[in-house]
């Protein structure tokens, strides 16, 4: 092991978050701790045989409003690691007599059982500990320690943070951002065919054998971005306006679906963008939309089928989709003039997105449209030059 490393281990990294973020985390903690003593001590009415508020809850604070995003800082975490760790913290206080090995023992079996039960939450740790360090305390109050205060602190705590970090548009619970749904084929999904895999990434998981203090899809994705973003630093800048069509044949939410197909049909395109008054995107209808809402999954008398969909209705009263509003996607995915047009590959890579996306400027009114001939084209001759 080279010496200067080793020693480099202690020099901490850099946060890389700014100080709004630094702020809002510790505010966040600040009201969540706040809140959590004055209304326990509130429920309680009598803290002077038992505390109210526990020191292992000022570390849970520190991930649920700092790392909201761990996994170790999810609802289940918070909940059943520290209320399992007071669990086998009285446990121990009960039938081991010495206190050091009953305290070591709490920790070892609580840090064990949080794995087993996917719970892993480090400030349990700390709970298993001050659980057996209450000594007569906390063996007078038995295993209702469990559930006050440790219980009650721990639901306080996050009921604040799901509403603080919802305030802050931050989400909590966090939801693991998603990769592309399957296409249903055996076939590779086309956004992974070059690059690294999922099975790719458990592999070299597994191989690091360690916890890893971010879900594995959102880690999958920073290093899909990653990727992205080394592609765009070398290849250069183009961006969607400089291979978006320009001319773009559009309609708005009251166009009459026979307007709108005959639209389709004469300009021999697939897709048109809805805009509203103001030209801003409120939607996109495609050749699948009609498809769809005309019930054409039956071949069996698909032509007839079609006119009879798209033909206005004489009568006041519809019982059919009559204009493009009812049967449009919305919102319909998006993207700026200015963005890369290595960014588009993710976006027309899904399955659920359409292969025509909308441009917009910065006032969100559409400019132009991209499609998959347009990204192709334009790699393909980056690549030749």
């Amino acid at each position: 092991m080279n010496i200067s490393n080793w020693i480099r281990g202690f020099y901490p990294e850099e946060i890389a978050v700014n100080y709004t973020e630094r702020l809002r985390a510790s505010i966040g903690a600040c009201l969540g701790i706040l809140l959590t003593s004055l209304l326990t001590y509130y429920i309680e009415g009598n803290a002077s045989t038992i505390p109210f508020l526990i020191a292992p809850m000022g570390a849970s604070a520190v991930l649920l409003f700092a790392v909201p995003s761990s996994p170790l800082a999810q609802p289940w975490s918070v909940l059943g690691g520290n209320m399992l760790a007071a669990f086998i913290g009285i446990t121990c206080l009960i039938w081991i007599p010495n206190i050091m090995l009953a305290a070591s023992v709490a920790v070892g079996l609580s840090i064990f059982a949080m794995f087993f039960l996917r719970c892993l939450h480090p400030p349990g740790g700390a709970v298993a500990l001050i659980t057996v360090l209450g000594g007569d305390v906390i063996q007078s109050h038995g295993y209702s320690f469990a559930l006050f205060p440790v219980g009650i602190n721990s639901l306080l705590l996050l009921i604040t943070a799901i509403i603080y970090n919802t305030l802050a548009s931050r989400q909590y619970p966090h939801i693991s951002s998603k990769n592309s749904e399957s296409h249903l084929t055996n076939d590779i999904p086309p956004e992974i065919r070059f690059g690294f895999s999922s099975e790719d990434l458990n592999e070299v998981l597994k191989e690091y054998n360690q916890v890893v203090d971010i879900s594995r899809k959102d880690l999958e994705n920073l290093l899909k971005q990653t990727e992205m973003h080394a592609y765009r630093r070398r290849s250069g800048e183009i961006t969607c306006a400089d291979i978006m069509s320009k001319d773009v044949v559009c309609v708005e939410f009251g166009t009459e679906l026979e307007d709108a197909w005959a639209l389709l049909r004469k300009h021999k395109i697939k897709a048109l963008p809805v805009i509203d008054r103001s030209k801003r995107v409120i939607g996109i209808i495609t050749q699948i939309d009609f498809m769809k809402n005309a019930n054409l999954d039956v071949y069996e008398g698909f032509e007839v089928k079609l006119r009879h969909f798209i033909r206005r209705t004489a009568s006041v009263y519809s019982s059919k989709p009559e204009v493009v509003g009812q049967i449009m996607t919305s919102p319909a995915v998006t993207a700026n003039m200015n963005m890369h047009i290595i960014e588009l590959i993710p976006l027309m890579t899904l399955p659920h997105v359409h292969h025509h996306i909308p441009v917009i400027n910065d006032n969100r009114n559409i400019v132009g449209i991209v499609t998959q001939s347009d990204l192709v084209s334009a790699l393909y001759h980056k690549k030749a030059l």
